[in-house]
């Protein structure tokens, strides 16, 4: 695979005390939940565009979570035909990055944008929400 086919990004997972991820449903595809994303801009690491990201889509920064793991290979996918349009990228390569919040209380701000509501679940049901063809990539690094 051709690295200039794949947008390179990054995905953030936010956990509680619980073991629940903090998922967000897509302003565009109601009913459709996911982990904060976003493409790595030039110049940035790929933790940098994590923060950004994060920061960015929920409100949420190093006074409200804790930087705790890194998976330890980047994860592709392809887009089907239908996503991939003409001329586009083939999918996204990502780094992910797991976050741990400081306090159960802590409650993020949806973008309003790309995000309109959020909520703490267990890995198996968003790896369930997710859409279908980022489902082998969730499952990849949350298990299930």
């Amino acid at each position: 695979m051709p690295s200039t086919h794949f947008r390179a990004g990054v995905v953030t997972v936010v956990t509680n005390s619980h073991g629940h991820l903090l998922a967000f449903e897509r302003s565009d595809v109601p009913g459709a939940w996911q982990l904060p994303q976003g493409g790595i801009d030039v110049g940035e690491s790929p933790l940098e565009a994590a923060w950004r990201e994060l920061g960015e889509e929920t409100g949420l920064g190093a006074d409200d979570v804790l930087l705790v793991g890194e998976h330890p290979e980047w994860v592709a996918y392809e887009f089907p035909p239908d996503v991939r349009g003409e001329g586009r990228r083939l999918g996204q390569i990502q780094r992910w990055y797991t976050f741990r919040v400081r306090g159960d209380g802590i409650e993020p701000t949806p973008d309003g944008v790309e995000f309109v509501a959020w909520k703490w679940v267990e890995p198996t049901w968003l790896i369930d929400q997710v859409v279908a063809f980022r489902r082998d990539a969730y499952r990849r690094v949350l298990g299930g």
